[in-house]
């Protein structure tokens, strides 16, 4: 398989999860600020990073699943950016559908210019290594939201939230995800 196919498949795991999660849920996470997000995220990363010291989960759930976690944390985050404060609690899910497929799409485009300069570095990284790269970002990201969101020469908020979620993918392609599904 090729990158976009295997990015392809893996999104479209981590999104149909994700959906079915809103209709059992709705989007509850609307009521959460950009840094629970943040933290939320941080929690993930830093189980996954417990369980490749440790090597075993307690509570059943393992990397795999946590990486999709953080794949779709990653959304709500971009999502919670640009929405509005007054924005309803409740979102309709078409329109959660729309934009899941519009951070997904942009997120994307920016791994393929990556990519491309890149050339498929993360291929020979260790996954070990995409966590660090996430955990760093994290710390960035609350740095960032500790200064207000204001950046001097840095990338902001996004781009790091787009950052982790492909790492995050990369990771998933990497544990077999495109090829179970």
């Amino acid at each position: 398989m090729d990158t976009s196919t295997e990015y392809n498949q893996v999104i479209s795991y981590c999104k149909d999860l994700f959906l079915k999660k809103t209709k059992d849920y709705g989007t509850a996470w609307r009521i959460m600020r950009p840094s629970s997000v943040t933290d939320q995220l941080f929690i993930k990363a830093q189980r996954i990073r417990t369980l490749e010291v440790k090597k075993v989960s307690l509570v059943g759930e393992g990397i795999l699943d946590e990486y999709i976690g953080i794949v779709n944390y990653c959304v709500i985050a971009m999502m919670q950016l640009e929405l509005p404060e007054d924005a309803p609690s409740e979102l309709d899910y078409a329109f959660v559908d729309e934009k899941y497929k519009e951070k997904v799409n942009e997120t994307r485009d920016l791994m393929f210019a990556k990519n491309h300069d890149y050339g498929e570095a993360w291929r020979d990284m260790r996954i070990s290594s995409l966590t660090d790269l996430i955990l760093m970002k994290l710390q960035r990201v609350k740095q960032i939201e500790d200064n207000n969101g204001q950046t001097i020469v840095s990338e902001g908020l996004k781009a790091n939230y787009q950052d982790m979620l492909n790492y995050a993918v990369f990771a998933l392609i990497k544990m077999g995800l495109a090829e179970q599904h």
